[in-house]
């Protein structure tokens, strides 16, 4: 990305990513226009408690992997007391429109990612399912 080298060999050196760097210019765009990256920040940490709140206060039906002071804001990672409750809930998600929330191969479980662009109210509606589904197998 260095336009020098670009004009030292005629625009030959290389060509970029123009549709990657129309991107990062969108993305920064609306990053600024909500508050920059401690505005996301704070968005995310708000989304990640929702969820370990869920998790915290369940009673030890979900079994939360990391302590809690090395959790990820992205990447929510639990189990429910069974492996059967597990494969019952995965299921029953995916045919309510949760997606995804199968847990990594090599750990097992459930893995909630929720990156900078899933909606809080994703995550709101993920822990009232996950309630609900307590409620009902607990």
């Amino acid at each position: 990305l260095n336009y020098k080298t670009h004009s030292e060999n005629d625009s030959l050196y290389n060509t970029p990513s123009v549709f990657g760097i129309y991107i990062i210019g969108l993305v920064g765009k609306y990053l600024l226009s909500i508050g920059g990256l401690d505005e996301m920040y704070k968005r995310n940490l708000e989304k990640a408690e929702i969820l370990y709140d869920c998790i915290d206060n369940s009673g030890g039906y979900f079994k939360g992997h990391a302590e809690k002071d090395s959790r990820s804001l992205m990447n929510i990672t639990f189990n429910l007391t069974t492996e059967e409750l597990e494969k019952k809930l995965i299921a029953e998600a995916t045919a309510a429109g949760f997606d995804g929330l199968k847990g990594h191969r090599s750990v097992g479980g459930l893995r909630a990612s929720i990156y900078n662009a899933f909606p809080k109210k994703g995550v709101e509606d993920l822990v009232s399912f996950m309630n609900d589904f307590k409620a009902k197998n607990g």
